[in-house]
């Protein structure tokens, strides 16, 4: 019979998506990746789609493997091309799911019919991109919800993700600076505390690619002469073996080197200010001040801005470590929330879905202790910031 999957945990990033399937006990049972969830470009069902097809693979895994405490039936022998029916009628996933149930099958169908290997009550727990605000984080549900994969979906925006992945308890706060930035907090009763994080028109400031522009805007005016001298000028241009900040504009313009290309410039940003230029240094005490700030509005709408409390930071720009932005966010959040403890999570955010789903299940802590077991035999584990 084997162990029955309790929770399936989705992380789903604007460039890739990780799949878990956790057993009752805590075990992980089978994993899969799957391409990027970018709902505002493709549409919420092809975004869907995209979750489907890794999730139908990590279904395959486990059917391959004998199956968790149902059986496969009839629909074992196309699970393989399209396992969970995402290319089927998307209007009758909750109707299949609800007659599979009726009926006694084991597990929960997709579209166009049922795989059996999943387990009478399974827990869809997904972090996702772009599921910034609430309204986003319902519509997202409903959608999941509408392809019957489990009994129970919570969607949260993936940052919730990193912070659970990083923390034994639901409690603390989390800011993340990849492409953008955010920051979210919880507590075991249930609260939270969040920010819209959807760029500047709900305040934000960082992020990967809002410190390429900057660097853009002022390594122009360095060599314009309407902004204050910077080595900026010479460096970005150079990363791209350009030999002024106009070829630099032009390339960028025209489309010789695709506006894509920008984040490639961050790494030079760090670099110009670990060596002393003042432009570039004025711009990672900026990103330290609003990592403080956003870690610090968090814990104070919680209630842990002096009490002990983790505050966890994660995303590319964050776990680089760059020592001149790290040092700084740890010196300034210890005069603002002295008792937080800093530490830079790198645990894969798929662990803190699959934690969001079992605290969800009501499952011990020796069922979540087994899972994080499981990740922390892979390599990358929450460190000092």
């Amino acid at each position: 019979m084997g162990v029955n999957v309790s929770v399936v945990a989705i992380d789903a990033g604007n460039s890739k998506t990780d799949v878990a399937l956790i057993g009752e006990d805590g075990t992980v049972l089978a994993t899969a990746r799957g391409g990027g969830f970018q709902p505002p470009v493709v549409g919420v069902e092809a975004a869907v789609d995209v979750l489907a097809e890794a999730l139908g693979r990590a279904v395959a895994e486990l059917s391959a493997a004998g199956g968790s405490g149902g059986s496969a039936g009839a629909s074992g022998a196309s699970g393989a091309s399209d396992p969970l029916g995402a290319s089927g009628a998307r209007g009758e996933a909750s109707g299949a799911a609800g007659a599979a149930r009726a009926r006694g099958v084991s597990g929960v169908p997709g579209a166009s019919g049922g795989l059996g290997v999943l387990g009478p009550s399974v827990h869809v727990s997904a972090c996702l991109a772009n599921a910034d605000l609430p309204v986003e984080e319902a519509e997202l549900a409903a959608a999941l919800e509408a392809r019957g994969w489990g009994s129970s979906v919570e969607v949260r925006n993936d940052t919730f993700a990193i912070l659970r992945a990083g923390v034994d308890d639901p409690r603390g706060v989390a800011v993340v600076c990849g492409a953008g930035i955010n920051c979210v907090g919880m507590t075991p009763d249930g609260r939270t505390a969040r920010f819209p994080a959807i760029g500047r028109i709900s305040g934000d400031w960082g992020g990967g690619s809002g410190l390429a522009e900057e660097a853009l805007w002022f390594a122009a005016r360095a060599e314009d002469g309407r902004g204050e001298p910077s080595e900026l000028a010479r460096a970005l241009p150079g990363h791209f073996g350009l030999d002024s900040m106009y070829a630099l504009i032009e390339a960028l313009h025209r489309g010789a080197i695709p506006m894509v290309r920008r984040h490639e410039l961050t790494p030079v940003l760090f670099a110009t200010a670990a060596a002393g230029d003042a432009v570039a240094s004025a711009l990672v005490e900026r990103l330290a001040e609003e990592v403080v700030a956003m870690a610090s509005v968090a814990l104070n709408r919680l209630g842990l801005l002096e009490e002990e409390a983790p505050v966890l930071l994660g995303g590319s720009v964050l776990a680089a470590r760059h020592p001149q932005l790290n040092d700084r966010i740890a010196a300034l959040l210890a005069a603002r929330a002295p008792k937080a403890e800093v530490r830079v999570v790198t645990e894969p955010p798929v662990l803190g879905a699959a934690l969001l789903g079992l605290d969800r299940t009501g499952a011990d802590q020796e069922v979540r202790r087994r899972l994080r077991a499981h990740y922390l035999r892979a390599p990358g584990a929450s460190a000092p910031a």
